[in-house]
């Protein structure tokens, strides 16, 4: 007897209809657990007093709109790249450029610094993650040394050294994530399970640390293991594309930064959104996330060329700062804890402590 044909949409209509009934099981199950808000069990936390944070130092000299930057290890020194093509390595006490590459293409989404301080990678619009070594000698032409570690269908939106400079992790707008082997440009593992660009990735943050946590247009947040390259905690509550993401420093939650104007934290062990940061009156973007030392703070940079400033456990706005003239593109805090960069389109870099 000859199987009965089943129209094909018939199918694909009833297995969607299946995914979301299963997916709102999930949401119910995961909501018997929210019992208690994170700012109510921070009630008796003392409150943070006021911050006194100004602009320190002011990097000039990209033509262009700064789209990412990196700080060095050691605490002083700060990769940037910009859609002018130019990829600037500074001092950030003396505000000195050390060295600087011209990338052959523009629009450098991504820049990273090796762990040891030696290197620099970045890319783009090229759809490449390129390494280049840095020397001593100020005058050596970096971009002949320069080695192509990464190559996407699409173009580089992030990249980030593993706890060596051996391996590199790449997000792209192909959608995937991916893991290379710096030496020999081999992919050691791909990540799939984003519907759209992936815009943002953020390794955890132990020396064991197998899993990093991406972010795309998609409006999800996806923790990934390193090894199996499956996807172990999915997170969808955002309502636009998510640009940023950064664990916390323990390791056990990360935060997020999205188009919606929200920065939200999601808690991994209770597999779950803890808070939203987010007031009225605040109705751009968020472009970068990142926390203090202590976990305590929450920075954000806006596309209204703001900074704000929130209490993590409290979920309120502690500080704005306003310095910049065109909206935030990049924020990091410094390694030591004292200080944070952002960058800006309005082709600066500003250090604030």
């Amino acid at each position: 007897m000859a199987t009965q044909e089943v129209p094909l949409n018939e199918t694909l209509a009833h297995l969607k209809t299946e995914s979301e009934t299963l997916k709102s099981k999930l949401e119910e199950e995961r909501a018997k657990l929210h019992d208690v808000e994170l700012h109510q069990v921070a009630e008796k936390v003392e409150g943070l007093g006021q911050f006194v944070m100004k602009t320190r130092r002011t990097l000039k000299g990209h033509g262009n709109k700064v789209l990412c930057m990196d700080w060095c290890k050691d605490k002083r020194r700060i990769v940037s790249s910009s859609q002018d093509g130019k990829v600037i390595v500074w001092d950030a006490f003396t505000t000195n450029k050390e060295h600087a590459v011209t990338m052959p293409c523009t629009w450098v989404m991504a820049c990273a610094y090796a762990p040891s301080g030696c290197a620099v990678a970045c890319g783009g619009l090229d759809n490449k993650c390129s390494v280049y070594p840095l020397s001593l000698d100020k005058n050596e032409n970096l971009a002949a040394k320069k080695k192509s570690v990464a190559m996407h269908t699409n173009y580089l939106s992030a990249c980030s050294f593993t706890n060596s400079d051996m391996q590199i992790l790449t997000s792209s707008g192909d959608g995937t994530c991916a893991l290379w082997d710096v030496e020999s440009g081999q992919l050691l593992q791909s990540f799939h399970g984003h519907a759209a660009d992936v815009l943002c990735l953020d390794l955890a943050p132990s020396e064991t640390g197998n899993t990093f946590v991406s972010g795309g247009c998609d409006k999800k947040a996806n923790v990934w293991d390193m090894r199996s390259g499956q996807c172990i905690q999915s997170f969808e509550t955002h309502e636009s594309d998510i640009n940023s993401v950064r664990y916390y420093p323990s390791g056990d939650a990360f935060a997020s930064g999205s188009d919606d104007a929200t920065c939200r934290l999601y808690d991994l062990r209770a597999d779950r959104e803890v808070a939203i940061y987010s007031k009225d009156s605040i109705i751009f973007g968020v472009s970068s996330v990142d926390f203090s030392l202590s976990g305590r703070l929450l920075f954000g940079g806006y596309n209204d060329y703001t900074i704000n400033v929130w209490d993590v456990l409290k979920g309120t706005r502690v500080s704005i700062l306003f310095g910049h003239e065109n909206r935030v593109s990049t924020l990091r805090v410094s390694p030591d804890g004292t200080a944070f960069c952002t960058g800006s389109w309005d082709h600066t870099l500003r250090i604030w402590a």
